[in-house]
């Protein structure tokens, strides 16, 4: 027995896959998610389309059931599930979806808040009167058909469509490798640009775009940016704004509402609405008092209520840029031209829709042509035969059957078998004058005909006269005026703070080791003084009461800037400890918190900060150059640059422009320098800046106190504190330092000592309305001294002692106790 041939093939897994994949692309792209550019349809709707006007389920027909249709397109054209066919039938009729809907339905097809159809077998539908200008003349070889899928029958590879259906309509897919988004039209203004481009094959952008300035969008609405339609329009890619037609209408009580009455395109109405709730219940935006959808069968219509005095059009931006009121429409012109797809502009659709009309238009003028010269063939046979009836009826009497009858016309009188056929079919009744005189008449009617014909296809010009025609018709027929308005520029969308957040006093604590928090007033009143949250060495820098509306700027020994609006701190108890700084941003083991500053609008600031360091130095940078960036939650700015690794930042102050100018400066250093000069020496700088040498230090020296005292606090602060290691205390008159020039190493404001020498730990003013002052040890004792007690020591003396170290731990900070925070309305 012979061997059978091997028929197994060893292949790459790679190979196949490739080979596999490229088929599966080429089909999906060519037959499944993009359009052609001549008709506009993607293959499952032109075959929806061609089966129901197959069946006669036209506009002029009643309706039949959309499962019956679904059922005649899947097993005849298309072999594909039915959900996929039924939903592609009711997003072709749905109004809020295409600009000129290709079917009618009845029955639920669906919502603009997303509600899903009713099952198929509970709509009918049909095809709308536009569509059948879709499919008009198709039945005269107008387009190529072939094979169905089971080679049973023949579709068509294109619709003759009448009207620019892929701009008019639009279409969206993805495919493999491709996706596409041509947004809706207006059939006015799109076969106005077509017969423009008729007469003016060379016409340039700019000319159709005086015709069709761009999409027309089914659900109205405004869009914003004619660059990004003119990008779209020449490259097939751009971007545009589509922003809700709004208004803000006035109620009875100092109150207004916004309404909504057109929405952009393709965004879900309900989930819009309950976005909208959202942000009302959650207090994203302070001001909305209800949100409510009042579509009915007049028109969309969505009222959201405000509060009374609140400010509609600060709200309205809010939910223009935080919701679906506003959108960014991104065009993708793709769509098969030339069997492969391509990225189309605005013209190359115009021309490639242009030169398919010509071509149907063409076969369609041949075949009523073929149509016409054939009948005039019979005609004139049949008045050939009239003239000699009596001979034909004898020949017919004498010959055998029908067939013979046909060959004796054609032998004996030269008719051709065309001829014969309708001679020998011929009634009786047609054998009087009268029918022969209307033969004669449709003789001269059909030879007019076929001139017109030969015209037509002989000059160019009189096609594109028919075609012109045809699309007048159609305008005037099919007329819609514009929905969508079109704004030149995108309009910038500012939105106030006071919209987002409800105004209102809160109390705010941060601490120095880096606990920040906002706590109600209640909270604050109901709780007792000293249980406020933080560990027994942590300690506030800052404690107050302020509005949810001011801006907080916190300061870390590490010249680190860290800025929070009240409304974000974390919102707690007051027994609390609140949020740590390194849970959003990244602090250094030994950074610390050292100032904080409240601003209520930092637009209109004008300042500057005064920042010391321990190694001498001091600048001045305005508040302007240390506004917050976008990544101001996560990162900590830059307040001054550190030139050394050891140093770090003794003071931050803040002055006005007016006291800035007659500030003084005072500066201690450890081995006992003072130093007072004039802060106007300091010129103000970038926020990144070292700024300028303060004070010239000795060896191992460093500065320990930087007092900056303006004009008025002179006037009220006589006295300076001096702390030092080993327990003194010292109150020296500020007139003991004479006004220098800064760079300087100053005067000694200690007795030096050869033994135990004194070190200045720390400084401060001495203000009257606030004499008491605390002192604090390594080990945390805290003790109060009294300054008023003591007497005004001179620049030699080193003060008297006031705590043992060796009992007390050694002393590390001076401070003035505050004064107990303010809890009262403004």
């Amino acid at each position: 027995m012979a061997e059978q041939p091997q028929k197994i093939e060893e292949l790459s897994i790679e190979k196949v896959m490739g080979e596999r994949f490229s088929r599966y692309s080429k089909y999906i792209i060519q037959e499944r998610a993009l359009p052609d550019i001549r008709d506009g349809l993607k293959p499952v709707q032109r075959r929806i389309l061609y089966a129901m006007n197959l069946d006669g389920n036209t506009y002029d027909h009643e309706f039949r059931k959309s499962a019956k249709s679904v059922g005649n397109v899947m097993g005849n054209f298309h072999p594909h599930g039915d959900s996929s066919i039924y939903e592609s039938m009711v997003r072709m009729s749905q109004d809020w979806k295409l600009r000129a809907p290709l079917i009618e339905m009845h029955g639920n097809n669906g919502s603009m808040d997303g509600d899903p159809p009713a099952a198929m077998r509970y709509t009918e539908a049909r095809l709308s009167k536009i569509a059948g200008l879709m499919l008009k003349d198709i039945e005269k070889e107008t387009v190529n058909m072939v094979l169905n899928f089971d080679d049973t029958s023949e579709e068509p590879t294109v619709l003759p469509a009448h009207f620019p259906n892929l701009l008019v309509n639009g279409s969206s897919g993805i495919s493999a490798g491709y996706a596409t988004e041509i947004p809706p039209h207006n059939l006015n203004e799109v076969i106005d640009a077509v017969i423009y481009l008729m007469s003016h094959p060379e016409a340039e952008l700019a000319d159709l775009m005086k015709f069709v300035p761009g999409p027309d969008f089914p659900t109205g609405g405004i869009l914003q940016g004619v660059a990004g339609v003119k990008d779209a329009y020449q490259s097939g890619r751009g971007r545009v704004y589509l922003r809700s037609k709004t208004a803000i209408e006035t109620l009875r009580g100092q109150r207004e509402q916004i309404t909504v009455t057109e929405l952009p395109y393709e965004v879900n109405k309900a989930l819009l609405v309950k976005k909208i709730d959202e942000l009302r219940v959650l207090k994203k935006v302070d001001g909305i008092s209800e949100v409510r959808d009042e579509t009915d069968r007049t028109g969309l219509r969505i009222v959201i209520e405000l509060k009374r005095n609140a400010d509609a059009q600060g709200i309205l931006n809010y939910l223009f840029k935080n919701t679906d009121l506003q959108i960014s429409y991104n065009f993708n012109m793709v769509a098969i031209a030339d069997l492969r797809p391509q990225q189309i502009g605005l013209r190359q659709a115009l021309v490639a829709y242009l030169a398919h009309q010509r071509d149907v238009l063409t076969k369609r003028t041949q075949f009523d042509l073929k149509k016409a010269q054939k009948r005039q063939h019979i005609v004139e046979g049949l008045i050939r035969a009239l003239s000699i009836l009596d001979e034909v009826i004898a020949l017919i009497r004498s010959s055998k059957n029908k067939g013979d009858a046909k060959q004796n016309l054609v032998a004996q009188y030269q008719f051709s078998e065309v001829q014969a056929e309708a001679i020998v079919s011929l009634q009786l009744y047609r054998l009087t004058n009268t029918d022969v005189t209307a033969l004669e008449a449709e003789h001269q009617e059909l030879s007019s005909t076929i001139a017109t014909y030969q015209k037509i296809l002989a000059e160019p010009a009189e096609l594109d006269r028919m075609i012109k025609s045809e699309l007048l018709a159609i305008k005037k027929e099919f007329a819609s005026p514009r929905r969508t308005k079109i704004e030149a520029k995108v309009a910038s969308l500012e939105i106030d703070t006071s919209v987002m957040v409800t105004s209102e006093d809160v109390m705010v604590q941060v601490s120095h080791d880096g606990y920040f928090k906002r706590s109600s007033i209640r909270s604050f009143q109901a709780t007792d003084a000293s249980d406020d949250g933080l560990k027994d060495e942590d300690y506030p820098i800052f404690q107050a009461q302020v509005n949810t509306l001011e801006h907080l700027y916190i300061f870390t020994n590490l010249g680190r800037l860290l800025y929070r609006p009240v409304h974000e701190l974390l919102d707690v108890k007051w027994k609390d400890t609140g949020q740590h700084l390194s849970q959003n941003v990244g602090l250094a083991t030994d950074e610390a918190v050292l100032a904080v500053y409240r601003f209520k609008d930092l637009a209109s600031e004008q300042g500057n900060f005064v920042l010391t360091t321990s190694d001498g130095y001091i600048k001045q940078v305005n508040l302007q150059n240390l506004l917050p960036g976008r990544t101001y939650r996560t990162r900590l700015q830059a307040a001054i640059t550190l030139k050394s690794t050891t140093a770090h930042v003794l003071s931050v102050d803040y002055l006005l422009p007016e006291t800035a100018p007659f500030a003084e400066v005072f500066a201690f250093s450890e081995r006992g320098f003072g130093l007072h000069f004039a802060l106007s020496d300091v010129p103000v700088v970038g926020a990144k800046a070292a700024g300028v040498k303060a004070m010239s230090l000795k060896e191992q020296d460093v500065v320990v106190s930087t007092l900056i005292l303006t004009q008025s606090q002179l006037e009220q602060m006589a006295d300076v504190a001096i702390l030092t290691q080993r327990g003194a205390f010292k109150k020296m008159a500020l007139s003991e330092l004479p006004l220098s020039n800064r760079a300087r190493r100053g005067l000694l404001v200690l007795r030096e000592l050869k033994a135990k020498p004194h070190r200045i730990v720390a400084a401060a003013a001495i203000d009257p309305a606030q004499p008491q002052l605390l002192i604090t040890t390594d080990t945390g004792a805290q003790l109060p001294v009294q300054t008023a007690d003591l007497s005004v020591s001179d620049r030699y003396s080193n003060g008297s002692f006031v705590l043992d170290p060796t009992d007390a731990g050694q002393p590390i900070s001076l401070v003035v106790v505050p004064a107990e925070p303010e809890t009262t309305d403004d």
